[in-house]
């Protein structure tokens, strides 16, 4: 851990879930003064007064220079800014963000603006770059951070690799030194457009996949599953101006293998929950919360649609969440088929 440092830049994290305080935590051992801001005041008095998460990150202690703040404004001054919320409140936090005095301009000079949101904006299907655009402006500096992570293995300081898209190089490395340590190590990709794409439509993926495992269908399904999923995320993602490398990466193959194949993925654990037998509102219930994949396939249906790309794996999990398809039909229909030529995974769409 890095002594507190008060001369290096301030970062304002908003999102106090698991994500956004396990970034914080990182940030501030890595000497910066953070200040950690949420939406719920009183869960943020609660972790003020435990110093720690005990909701999400239990046992993880906060270093005394991660600083709990309920008042959205004492961020204002604030350095960089970094955004750890759901997509569902992706646009409202931007907004609030933006009415803060002088934050607009900073963006445009000197301050970064970078967000940690696995998503796509829910009933538009944009990517959060194009939001943040309309509502901070086409000069902000911005990246995104994404990648195989765990909030968990992120804040215990277990091995970890994330991926920074930014079109700067430089905002990228300036994002890099928030989170680079002996524990935590970062690439970077300028090709912003892929690497939220990645994070978003692997998913959808971890849903298909947790249903076939809840169907007990085995480990070779499970791995068809993953690598078909892998060429409709790239297909899609060329489609829509992703570079084609970029789908072979950390936020795309790193992150759908994570995803896809372990229990801590709230995406990959609805799905085993329907693959079970329960239906999509009791698995949510468990879970405390809809997991980004369940608004994501609506989005990226209706986006493959318009541009004539198919994309069997989330239609047929749009049909289970949505219109009452049973599981074990939508699998079946998935590895089940006449003989045909394999696409190659590069090979556009």
């Amino acid at each position: 851990m890095t002594p507190p440092d008060p001369t290096r830049p301030a970062i304002a994290v908003l999102g106090a879930g698991a994500w956004g305080t396990a970034l914080a935590v990182v940030i501030a051992r890595n000497g910066f003064p953070v200040r950690l801001w949420g939406h719920h005041p009183d869960a943020l008095r609660e972790m003020r007064a435990a110093g720690e998460n005990r909701g999400r990150l239990p046992g993880v202690a906060f270093p005394q220079n991660l600083e709990l703040q309920t008042d959205l404004a004492a961020l204002a001054d604030s350095a960089h800014f970094l955004v750890a919320v759901p997509s569902s409140g992706f646009r409202e936090t931007l907004q609030r963000l933006g009415d803060l005095a002088g934050v607009r301009e900073r963006l445009s000079r000197s301050a970064i603006l970078a967000w940690a949101t696995k998503g796509i904006e829910p009933g538009s299907g944009r990517l959060l770059s194009d939001v943040a655009a309309e509502i901070l402006g086409t000069d902000i500096r911005c990246g995104v951070i994404t990648g195989p992570t765990f909030a968990g293995e992120v804040a215990r300081g277990l091995p970890t690799v994330v991926c920074i898209g930014a079109r700067q190089r430089e905002v990228g490395l300036e994002i890099a030194l928030w989170l680079q340590n002996d524990h935590t190590h970062v690439y970077l990709n300028p090709d912003i457009t892929g690497v939220q794409l990645g994070a978003a439509i692997k998913n959808v993926i971890a849903i298909a996949v947790g249903i076939s495992d809840g169907l007990g269908f085995g480990a070779n399904a499970r791995a068809a599953l993953i690598t078909r999923g892998l060429r409709e995320l790239a297909a899609l993602g060329v489609a829509l101006g992703g570079r084609a490398e970029t789908f072979m990466g950390l936020a795309a193959t790193g992150d759908l293998i994570l995803t896809c194949t372990d229990d801590q993925s709230r995406n990959r654990r609805l799905g085993i929950g329907l693959g079970l037998g329960k239906s999509r509102e009791k698995v949510v219930a468990e879970l405390g919360h809809e997991p980004e994949g369940v608004g994501t396939v609506r989005e990226l249906y209706a986006v493959a649609q318009r541009l004539g790309v198919d994309m069997p794996i989330t239609r047929q999990v749009r049909g289970v969440l949505f219109d009452g398809v049973e599981p074990r039909r939508v699998v079946e229909a998935l590895l089940h088929h006449e003989p045909q030529e394999e696409e190659l995974l590069l090979g556009g769409s």
